[in-house]
Formats: C-alpha cells, structure tokens, sequence
C-alpha cells in the first residue's frame, strides 16, 4: 500500500505506524548478547554485563517488555479498527529481535513509502529520543534508497492520557494498601536516572528530562487528589543508576528514598513508575524486587502503580498522536492536547537537541538530520 492509496483521508500522508523500542532477552541464552547490544562502545566490563544479567536470569532471562510491546500493539491495531482506521503496525527495536533495520526492510518490501514512529520512551533525553533518531538513521542508511521516510511522533508525557493512565495506576495502587495506609501514603513518582549532564542538555533548551517529569508527577497527583478527596505529598526519585561512582547521576535514589521517609516517620507509599511506558526490568526488578525489599525493611507498607501499558487512555492517546501528526504533515492547524507546561514536546527536533555526549551522529526526525533517504554514517 502507498501513502495515495491510504484508506483514510485521516491518517494521510502515512502508510503505517512504526513502535520502535528497547527492546529485550527472551531466554537465558539472549541475556549477555542482549547487554553487549545495549553497551556497545560504551566500554563496560564483562563482569558488570555479568552482574546485570543475573538481574534477568532470577526472571528466566526473559526481559517483560516484548510482551508488554506485543500486547500494545495488539491494543493499538484494536483502537485503530474501532475508529475504522486501517493502517498496518510495525514493530523494530534498538537492541534484540525484531530489529529495527530488519522492520524497515519488511516494510520496504510491503511496498510502504511514508511511516509515523511512536518511540516507547515519554521524555527527552538522549537516551530516550536523539540515540532512537540515530537508530532510525543507521537503519535508513543500510536500507538504502528504498526505505521509507520516517516521521517520530512528538514524546507523549504531557498528553491527558498518559497522565489518566498513570493517576489510575496510582489509584489501584492505593487501594491495595490497608485503609490507615492509604490514607496517609506518600506518593513516590520513579523514573530512569540518567547523568546529570545529559539531563542538563535533555530537550531544545535544557534540562527537559527533569521538567518533564515533574510536570507529570504534579498532573498525576492532581488528579489522584481529584479522585479520592486526599491532597498527597509526593516526591520525585530515580531507579536504575549505572555508570562509574564518579560521574553524578540524578539522585535521590529509590531506595535511598525510602530511608529517608522511614526516618521521618512515613509508614506507607505508593511507588508510581512515571518514567516507563509498560512493567519492563527496571520495574520488575528495581521496584517490584529491589524496592519492595527495602520497604518492607523499613517497615513501610508498600504498593507500586501500574505503569500506562495497555491502558485505554494510553492507547488512545497513541492513536490521538498519530493523527495529530498526520495533520500536521496535511499542513492543517492542530490543537495539541496537553496537560500544561513545558510541554507539549515539538513534532521535529530541534539542531542540537539532546546532544550525543560521544559526539555527533547523524539522526533522523530532526532539524539538523541529513538529506533523506541518502544517509551517511560515521
């Protein structure tokens, strides 16, 4: 099918959605070629692979977020056949099968000519938006001149329905704890820790990372507030840091955190992973595992919110982003929903936003990418 022959004047000039993610080991024996993908040229040691790989062995080497992404896109083509809206979904990752390149290469063959790219991560950072950009620009350039022209989707952490999604997470949440401890729980909104230094380049301006999720933690807990007539305190802390002791990651860390409400007397919190889309590793094993381990240390009655996953509002809000992308690219005027500043994050990224901190690379879905489809790679 060619962008002409789209079976809805809506979703034109795009011939198919893209979800491009992380991707995840499936067994024991894809745990350690998983992590060489994932920090290749980063010059970590193989005992540290090794260390982190015990992380996915103790859950069968199998990593949740493939099927969490199977299940998403299963919700998406649903939400898309509801709105009578038919355009085929694909699936490429950064780091294990399918791959990316190979994706782009099935939908070259599928005759498709122009994609919309939702990216699994909901904030700016290099990380989460500029390496993917870099993805899609090596998979372009070993395609060749018949892959299609690819357009990111703008990041989907200020729309209403991740923030509904997460404030329903959260609201489980609390009713999974006794009465007293709902009552009185503190609310602790968790996210990736990057460097410092990436999150002060993160976004067009700056330190968007941060900003971001404190937007989202503030809409979440409005809402929560809304829903069950208590106004909670909250907090925002950080999982998952790697990297060597001497360089500054964003702190406090989780499990830090807790500490530190412990000693302040908190005897029950809600930990509502904000930063992820769906239960992938850090989740399963840095809160579900980690965390709840060092709560119940503590003495802190403990729940974690569910992530946006497959969430109708989440899934909507998708669907909401493609064709608010497709009208943009029909040169129509378009209100975008959002919850607030500072967003909501530009449909093109900025020349210069989110630097690579190793140096420049080119990357697709950005002002300063280059020629399409001719790309070069260094």
């Amino acid at each position: 099918m060619s962008s002409s022959d789209s079976a809805d004047p809506r979703l034109e000039p795009y011939d198919a959605l893209l979800v491009l993610s992380f991707g995840g080991p499936e067994g024991q024996d894809d745990v350690i070629p998983f992590l060489e993908n994932v920090t290749r040229g980063k010059g970590i040691p193989r005992e540290r692979l090794e260390e982190v790989g015990e992380h996915y062995r103790a859950f069968g080497g199998k990593s949740p977020i493939n099927d969490q992404n199977r299940a998403l896109i299963a919700g998406l083509e649903h939400e898309l056949a509801e709105a009578g809206l038919s355009i085929p979904v694909y699936w490429g990752n950064r780091n294990w099968h399918p791959y990316l390149v190979d994706e782009l290469r099935r939908m070259a063959n599928d005759g498709i000519t122009r994609v919309a790219a939702f990216i699994t991560s909901a904030y700016d950072s290099y990380s989460g938006c500029r390496q993917y950009r870099e993805n899609l620009a090596d998979a372009v350039a070993e395609v060749g001149p018949d892959a299609p022209k690819i357009d990111r989707l703008r990041h989907c952490f200020d729309h209403p329905g991740f923030i509904s999604a997460n404030a329903d997470g959260v609201v489980g949440a609390l009713g999974d704890l006794s009465r007293a401890g709902a009552e009185r729980a503190r609310l602790v909104f968790v996210t990736h820790s990057i460097p410092v230094a990436m999150a002060e380049t993160s976004g067009p301006h700056g330190g968007a990372y941060v900003a971001q999720h404190e937007a989202v933690a503030r809409a979440v807990a409005a809402q929560v507030a809304e829903r069950t007539g208590v106004s909670y305190e909250y907090d925002l802390v950080y999982c998952s840091r790697s990297g060597p002791p001497q360089m500054p990651w964003l702190e406090p860390d989780v499990n830090d955190h807790l500490q530190a409400l412990a000693s302040a007397g908190v005897r029950s919190v809600v930990m509502a992973p904000i930063g992820f889309l769906s239960d992938h590793m850090e989740v399963a094993y840095d809160l579900d595992t980690e965390a709840m381990t060092t709560a119940k240390s503590l003495g802190i009655e403990a729940a974690r919110a569910a992530t946006a996953g497959t969430h109708p509002d989440f899934v909507s809000a998708v669907v909401d982003l493609l064709l608010e992308r497709a009208a943009v690219e029909r040169g129509e005027d378009v209100s975008r929903a959002s919850v607030g500043p500072p967003g909501p994050a530009p449909d093109v990224c900025p020349a210069g936003c989110c630097p690579n901190p190793r140096g420049e690379r080119p990357a697709l879905c950005g002002e300063d990418e280059p020629s399409y489809p001719h790309v070069g790679t260094k």
